[in-house]
């Protein structure tokens, strides 16, 4: 079972391409050898894939989007520089529920939506350390009464 390959990232991009059939691609890639993306090695696959994204723009799409998250998440008070502050930001079941690294395109529009609103509704507020705490950490406290659920 260690051997098998998932093919949902070939099918979504497949979907990209209208016109494109599976087996012309995998003819192509393979040299003729075969149609079957089973008996493809894992380097043409790779490379399959990876000029279908090239074709489709999909990388351009996805480094945009997560720029523009980062540029937002940096307006609310988040310190991008630290990507484990982003990936916990992230992480919150009500901002994407998910590592920033895995989020989709969708996801990410998505996020954009929910970081304008929480700019909208004031930023993200630092809490104040109470006098008997001596930890020196910092409390955020994230505002999400009033962002629209996805």
């Amino acid at each position: 079972m260690a051997n098998e390959k998932n093919y949902a990232r070939f099918y979504t991009l497949l979907k990209k391409l209208p016109g494109a059939d599976k087996e012309t691609l995998v003819y192509c890639t393979t040299c003729g050898r075969t149609t079957s993306l089973r008996e493809m090695t894992s380097k043409e696959y790779r490379d399959m894939c990876a000029s279908m994204e090239e074709l489709t723009g999909w990388k351009a799409q996805v480094k945009k989007a997560r720029s523009v998250c980062l540029k937002l998440m940096q307006k609310t008070g988040i310190d991008t520089t630290d990507w484990q502050r982003v990936n916990d930001f992230c992480r919150h079941p009500r901002i994407a529920g998910k590592e920033f690294a895995r989020l989709t395109l969708e996801e990410l529009d998505s996020l954009q939506t929910k970081l304008r609103a929480i700019m909208r509704k004031g930023g993200l507020r630092v809490a104040a350390k109470s006098a008997g705490q001596g930890s020196g950490a910092t409390v955020i406290i994230y505002p999400m009464s009033n962002i629209a659920e996805s």
